[in-house]
C-alpha cells in the first residue's frame, strides 16, 4: 500500500509499505477514504515531542470502511463505515471504565510513559511515534486498528466525510476543552489560537451559549474567518502588545472572562529570550499562551488547555492563580466519549466543522499538504487528504 512516512525533520514521503495485517483476535483492518492533518501532526514533522524512526507511518485522524475483522470483533463488521479514535484504549482498565480513554493503562506498553515511570503510561495514539505506542497512523491506504470492539465507530449515514473526519481527533479537542471548562449560556470565553482546534473550539463555545468570544492569533486569515463565521472579537497579538489587557478592558467590570482555552501549547509565539533557549533546548517551549491565559481569566474562572505542552514550563505565574482562584484543566482528548453527541450536534447543524477545511488533496500530495500547513501558506486551515 502507499503510506506517508517520516524521515526526518521536515522530511516525510510516500512510499510503498507492506499492508496491514490482524495481528490479534480483536483487531480490524480499515481502508481509509479520508485523512486530516492535524497540529498534532506539525509537533513530529517539526521533531517536537513523541521519539519517531525513519519509516514511521503518520497520522492520527482518519475515516474508512472496515474490510476486515478479527474473530473476536463484534461490534463493527465488515463493510462499515467508521470513525476511529485517535487515541487507542482497551475499555477495559481502571481509567477507560471511568470515561478516561486517553489515560488508559495498557495500550501504549511499557515505554510509553513520557516522565514518571514508575506509573503506567498513557494510551497510545496512531502515528505518534514510539513513546505513543508506536501504532502506525492513517495517512495511508489501510490502518490496522487494534481494539476494534472499543474505538471505531459506525459513521451516522446523514454525516459527509468532510464532516466525520473531524470526529477522531480535532473536534473532540475542542469540545472536550470547552466542555471541561462549564462553558454555558451568558458566558465570556476567550481563546487563545485560531489553527483548527482553536476555531472549532470558537465553534463549540458559540453552540453552548457563550455570549463573547474573543480569538486571539497573529494569522489575519484566521481571525477573519473567526469573525466572519463565529462572530468572534479577535486580536491580532502581532499588533497588540498585551492581549490580556486587551480581553480585560472588553469585559464587564474589567474582571476578564469567564473562560479561557488554550489551544496553542508549547509551541506558541513567544518572547525572543523563549524562542533562544528553545532552539538551544535550555527551554522545552514557549509559556507565553499559557501566562496569557492566566491573566485574561476572571477570579474564580476557568483555563481549559488543549494545546500540547512538553516537557518543563517555566515563567508561569502560579502564584497569582492560585490568589485569584483560578481553576485548570488539561489533557489529551479522551474522544470515546463525545462520539455520539458530536455525531448528533453535527447532523443537526449545530456544529458545521467541514466550514474550516481549506484544502483537499490526494494521499500522493501529502508531503506538500504537511509543507502548506506548516507554513500556513495559501490561507491553509485545515488540510484533508483522500487516499
Amino acid at each position: 500500500m502507499r503510506a506517508l512516512t517520516y524521515h526526518g525533520h521536515h522530511d516525510v514521503r510516500i512510499e510503498t509499505v507492506d499492508d496491514p495485517t490482524i495481528q490479534q483476535p480483536d483487531d480490524i483492518i480499515v481502508k481509509v477514504t479520508t485523512a486530516g492533518i492535524c497540529g498534532a501532526d506539525l509537533h513530529l514533522y517539526r521533531g517536537k515531542n513523541s521519539p519517531m524512526k525513519l519509516g514511521d507511518i503518520l497520522g492520527q485522524e482518519f475515516i474508512g470502511e472496515v474490510v476486515e475483522t478479527g474473530p473476536e470483533v463484534t461490534s463493527v463488521r465488515k463493510g462499515d463505515r467508521v470513525v476511529v479514535p485517535s487515541v487507542i484504549a482497551c475499555g477495559r482498565c481502571f481509567f477507560c471504565k471511568r470515561g478516561q480513554h486517553a489515560a488508559c493503562e495498557t495500550t501504549a506498553g511499557r515505554d510509553g510513559g513520557q516522565s514518571d515511570r514508575h506509573i503506567p503510561p498513557r494510551a497510545a495514539l496512531f502515528g505518534f511515534g514510539h513513546a505513543h505506542g508506536a501504532i502506525p497512523g492513517g495517512h495511508a491506504e489501510y490502518v490496522r486498528v487494534p481494539h476494534g470492539n472499543v474505538g471505531p465507530r459506525p459513521i451516522l449515514d446523514s454525516l459527509t466525510d468532510e464532516q466525520a473526519i473531524f470526529l477522531g481527533s480535532s473536534l473532540p479537542a475542542s469540545y472536550q476543552a470547552a466542555v471541561e471548562a462549564g462553558i454555558g449560556p451568558g458566558h465570556s470565553v476567550a481563546i487563545f489560537g485560531a489553527g483548527p482546534v482553536g476555531l472549532l473550539a470558537a465553534a463549540c463555545a458559540r453552540m453552548l451559549g457563550a455570549e463573547q468570544i474573543f480569538v486571539i492569533d497573529h494569522h489575519p486569515y484566521r481571525l477573519a474567518f473567526a469573525e466572519k463565521h463565529y462572530d468572534a472579537h479577535t486580536i491580532n497579538f502581532d499588533e497588540v502588545d498585551a492581549p490580556e489587557q486587551e480581553i480585560i478592558s472588553r469585559t464587564a467590570g474589567r474582571r476578564g472572562v469567564d473562560t479561557v482555552i488554550d489551544a496553542v501549547g508549547f509551541e506558541a509565539k513567544g518572547s525572543t529570550l523563549e524562542t533562544v533557549l528553545s532552539k538551544i533546548k535550555l527551554e522545552p517551549g514557549s509559556s507565553i499562551a499559557l501566562r496569557q491565559c492566566l491573566a485574561a481569566v476572571r477570579r474564580g474562572g476557568h483555563v481549559s488547555i488543549s494545546g500540547a505542552y512538553w516537557g518543563t514550563t517555566s515563567n508561569v505565574a502560579l502564584t497569582e492563580a492560585f490568589d485569584r482562584g483560578v481553576t485548570l484543566t488539561m489533557g489529551q482528548a479522551h474522544v470515546h466519549p463525545y462520539l455520539s453527541e458530536l455525531q448528533e450536534h453535527i447532523a443537526k447543524g449545530a456544529l458545521q466543522p467541514e466550514k474550516i477545511i481549506s484544502h483537499g488533496m490526494s494521499l500522493e500530495e501529502a508531503a506538500a499538504g504537511y509543507l502548506i500547513f506548516d507554513r500556513k501558506e495559501e490561507e491553509c486551515r485545515k488540510v484533508i487528504l483522500r487516499p
